[in-house]
């Protein structure tokens, strides 16, 4: 695998936060009816999904997944990444959104309506991310 920086890691955190936070807010708003409540539960997981983003990207840069000492950096990596990410931003978002509304069934619901809308846009953003040469020192050949 290609070198990877701790820039690189930070700019996709970012990225991602950016279109993850809008995503949120539009669905906490269409499930509560109410855009402050949007608002409140996606600003609250700016700090804590930038968090827990960026520690699952260095812990996905650790993992080794080769097969015959290949590595596998193609869709099936990213289909995995995209799954493992899904279920933390998840439970963080139900939590927030919990805390927040104080309607568990409101959680539940932005949870699960999340999980379609933002496991379609991880991907693609890993995609991009895939594309983009920033913080690497050089590319691997695919």
């Amino acid at each position: 695998m290609a070198d990877v920086s701790y820039k690189r890691h930070i700019a996709k955190t970012i990225t991602w936060r950016v279109v993850g936070t809008i995503d949120t807010i539009i669905l906490s708003w269409i499930v509560t009816g109410d855009p402050l409540a949007g608002l409140k539960i996606g600003f609250a997981e700016v700090t804590t999904k930038s968090v827990l983003y960026y520690l699952h990207e260095r812990v996905w840069y650790k993992i080794n997944l080769s097969k015959d000492g290949v590595l596998l950096e193609s869709r099936k990596r990213h289909i995995a990444k995209t799954i493992t990410w899904r279920f933390i931003g998840t439970i963080d978002t139900m939590t927030l959104a919990w805390i927040i509304s104080g309607n568990p069934l409101a959680a539940l619901q932005i949870g699960f309506a999340e999980v379609i809308t933002k496991m379609i846009l991880y991907y693609l953003h890993e995609r991009v991310w895939y594309k983009i040469n920033f913080g690497l020192s050089k590319r691997k050949k695919e």
